[in-house]
């Protein structure tokens, strides 16, 4: 597996799965619970460290409960969760706090890895507001880094500007045909990690044909492409199976290294 450093000198794993149908009925996100840990078991079985949820996700409860079923080091495992921005949920300091201890008590892991602000608020003062908090909790140690999803260069900026902390992460959507360079650009250069998710959506035909002939060349899927493509231009990645057999397809991209040629033309899509 390889790491990336964050601007806190903490590393976090290049590639992880994202779980927002994990342990849920019917695979769906918006499923029963079942608490069934089978997916996750077949991850951490293929070597998957990163694990991705959030509150919304209703599921943080089956993550904590496959890490531990696991036997493996709680220090080996990167587990990252999210707080919406919903009213409910950051409407006053003690609402935040309510439910990112909750997040905590659900996962029942001592302690989170990355806890990251799930959708940006209208306001930049407001999203300070609910960082002023995260920030206490990485100060008594519940929370090792603290991050942001779904935020744009302004809002990035204005909290880099007023934080005590700096965010180590920014995760967005991001695959070829919507790339958001700009705003990868933008996070290296303020020594902040992208990271990506839905790397595979909404690709038309078009640029699966330019995937499937580059792939031809690696002895690989286009998705391993999609995904070698994002760790080489320093994204961390969160693709999400339910199957083994996808799984495993995913992790092993490690193995090979994309020409100049391929780099550009995946860029250029």
């Amino acid at each position: 597996m390889k790491y990336f450093t964050m601007n806190n000198g903490l590393s976090i794993p290049a590639l992880g799965t994202g779980t927002n149908t994990f342990g849920k009925e019917n695979n769906s996100f918006h499923g029963k619970i079942t608490y069934d840990t089978k997916e996750l078991r077949s991850a951490i079985e293929l070597g998957y460290r990163l694990i991705d949820t959030a509150i919304y996700y209703r599921n943080e409860a089956v993550i904590g409960k496959a890490v531990k079923e696991s036997n493996i080091d709680r220090s080996d495992f990167f587990i990252t969760s999210k707080i919406p921005t919903d009213k409910e949920y950051v409407e006053t300091e003690d609402k935040i706090r309510h439910h990112v201890d909750q997040s905590l008590k659900a996962l029942d892991l001592e302690y989170i890895d990355l806890y990251l602000i799930h959708f940006p608020l209208e306001k930049n003062e407001d999203n300070l507001s609910v960082w002023k908090v995260l920030e206490t909790y990485v100060d008594q140690g519940f929370i090792k880094s603290i991050g942001v999803s779904n935020f744009n260069e302004n809002q990035l900026s204005y909290l880099i500007k007023h934080a005590n902390i700096k965010p180590v992460l920014n995760q967005f959507q991001s695959y070829p045909g919507k790339h958001q360079q700009e705003l990868i650009d933008f996070c290296k250069a303020n020594d902040i990690i992208p990271e990506a998710y839905q790397s595979f959506a909404k690709l038309d035909d078009q640029t699966k044909d330019v995937l499937k002939e580059i792939a031809k060349s690696y002895q690989k899927t286009w998705s391993q492409i999609v995904l070698n493509y994002q760790v080489h231009e320093g994204l961390v990645v969160i693709p999400k199976s339910h199957s083994q057999m996808h799984q495993l397809e995913n992790i092993d991209i490690f193995d090979f290294n994309l020409s100049k040629q391929d780099v550009e033309k995946i860029k250029k899509l």
